[in-house]
């Protein structure tokens, strides 16, 4: 079968080369039934070819070659019976697109894979916020954590020696040593 040029339901044109395999089972049918049998066969599995197919979107014609073949067998086989012959293979070789198709194909295909990029970057940052959130709320309940976290920050910091660090001090941290008494503390100065 030639080449056929075919439209899809989704209206994206395509070539499908396809190729038909019959024999004749009945000499005198294909003789008296129709003038030539092999040129009848070709005319009828091509426009056959591109009926079934403009009945389906073009994903269909890439993913379900052999549902199409099949179903293409049946009804060239169906019409040709009547001139004794005998469809016993349908092949769908080839699905070409126009270049231009291609480009727009691919074009989609990008948008899709960033659109799901960013969904999956979306719901990572909801997670990480949420992770904080949670951080946040502990560090709030128990106030040690957050002088713990201070003092392994320092430990951080200070690992790097290339650097001259300036960091702030808390004052409560330094009260002790400067004889103050912490605020809260029933402790009186010592009278004079």
């Amino acid at each position: 079968v030639p080449p056929q040029d075919v439209i899809s339901r989704d209206n994206v044109p395509v070539k499908v080369d396809a190729m038909i395999l019959f024999r004749v089972i009945d000499p005198e049918k294909a003789v008296i039934q129709v003038e030539d049998a092999r040129e009848a066969t070709s005319q009828l599995a091509q426009t056959t070819l591109r009926s079934v197919l403009g009945q389906h979107e073009l994903d269909e014609m890439l993913s379900e070659r052999e549902k199409l073949n099949h179903d293409i067998q049946i009804i060239l086989d169906q019409h040709t019976d009547a001139w004794g012959i005998k469809v016993s293979n349908v092949e769908i070789k080839q699905v070409d697109l126009d270049d231009n198709m291609v480009r727009a194909i691919a074009r989609q295909a990008e948008a899709e894979r960033q659109r799901r990029a960013k969904v999956i970057n979306a719901e990572g940052e909801l997670q990480a916020s949420e992770k904080l959130m949670q951080a946040a709320q502990t560090l709030m309940q128990q106030p040690q954590s957050i002088q713990l976290r201070y003092l392994q920050t320092l430990v951080e910091v200070a690992g790097d020696r290339t650097t001259t660090i300036a960091f702030p001090l808390p004052m409560d941290l330094l009260e002790p040593l400067l004889g103050r008494p912490r605020k809260g503390s029933d402790d009186k100065p010592p009278a004079a």
